[in-house]
């Protein structure tokens, strides 16, 4: 694996962590209150963790789909930090 595709199987795995505290917080806000918004944002959570499960299936398993492009490889470099980016934002906000 190359160093852009390692990166971004960190990110990977970071955000799945995040997905997961917030996952936490917004099942105990739900407990509580019951509230539709909550079951939504639950449902977010666990579809954004398992695509982010799945490309890390594809980054170990299947390298060789990005080894060819380095264009593609920062590509899904900057797609991972972008994410990186929405769910720290989401989790900063759901911790306050």
């Amino acid at each position: 694996m190359t160093p852009l595709l390692s990166i971004a199987a960190a990110l990977s795995v970071v955000n799945v962590a995040l997905l997961v505290v917030v996952s936490v917080v917004w099942g105990r806000n739900y407990q509580t209150f019951q509230s539709p918004l909550t079951l939504g944002l639950l449902g977010f959570a666990a579809v954004l963790a398992v695509e982010n499960l799945v490309a890390l299936f594809f980054f170990f398993s299947m390298g060789m789909l990005y080894t060819g492009s380095t264009l593609a490889q920062q590509t899904v470099l900057a797609m991972r930090g972008l994410q990186f980016v929405a769910v720290v934002f989401l989790t900063f906000v759901s911790m306050r």
